[in-house]
């Protein structure tokens, strides 16, 4: 088993029990690395991939905030592995637009209304009224939005796999964006189908 897969089995099985938190601080370098008996080299590999998945944080200097904290933030994995997916060609950008539709539309249709944060849907869709707004926040805003709304549906993997998504083709949608002939129909059209969720 390689070290980053011995660290991240330990780290699910200290969760699942409860013994530690997200949250939480991990044990020094020096400790984690006798406890699951790898070296201190390996050790710091293995906590340098958990970072790039988002499953932790490393901070250096003194205090409360300094260490390795577990942070368990899958969307950072997921954008990670869509971005490969894209890069290779693997995956084409239309492919992740169909999911994104299928997934906004099942949220759409299994969300409950008195769970989502409309205060804050409503902010975005004002942010996103301002006439002199650039293309890219707009895009920024309106993937927000989504995301947020998407909570209420009361499954955690599907605004996670939203958020992943509009992370990884988020250059992708702006460069589609700014070739359109008429971006301002396009954000008018937006803007009215936005206001339609939030008014439902």
């Amino acid at each position: 088993m390689k070290a980053h897969e011995t660290v991240m089995n330990w780290v699910t099985g200290e969760l699942s029990s409860g013994r530690l938190h997200i949250g939480d601080h991990l044990p020094s370098e020096r400790t984690l690395a006798e406890t699951l008996k790898v070296s201190r080299s390996s050790l710091r590999e293995a906590l340098r991939v958990l970072e790039a998945l988002g499953a932790i944080k490393a901070t250096t200097g003194s205090g409360p905030r300094s260490g390795t904290v577990i942070t368990a933030a899958p969307e950072q994995a997921l954008a990670l592995a869509l971005n490969l997916q894209l890069a290779t060609s693997h995956v084409e950008h239309s492919h992740v637009y169909e999911v994104r539709l299928l997934l906004e539309t099942w949220a759409a249709e299994h969300s409950d209304p008195a769970g989502a944060d409309w205060d804050s849907a409503e902010r975005l869709l004002e942010l996103m009224n301002d006439p002199g707004i650039a293309i890219a926040d707009f895009l920024r805003l309106d993937a927000e939005f989504h995301v947020l709304v998407s909570r209420a549906a009361g499954n955690p993997l599907i605004s996670t796999l939203m958020d992943a998504m509009r992370t990884s083709i988020a250059d992708h949608t702006l460069a589609r964006a700014q070739a359109l002939p008429d971006w301002e129909k396009t954000a008018s059209r937006l803007r009215l189908e936005h206001l339609a969720i939030c008014n439902s």
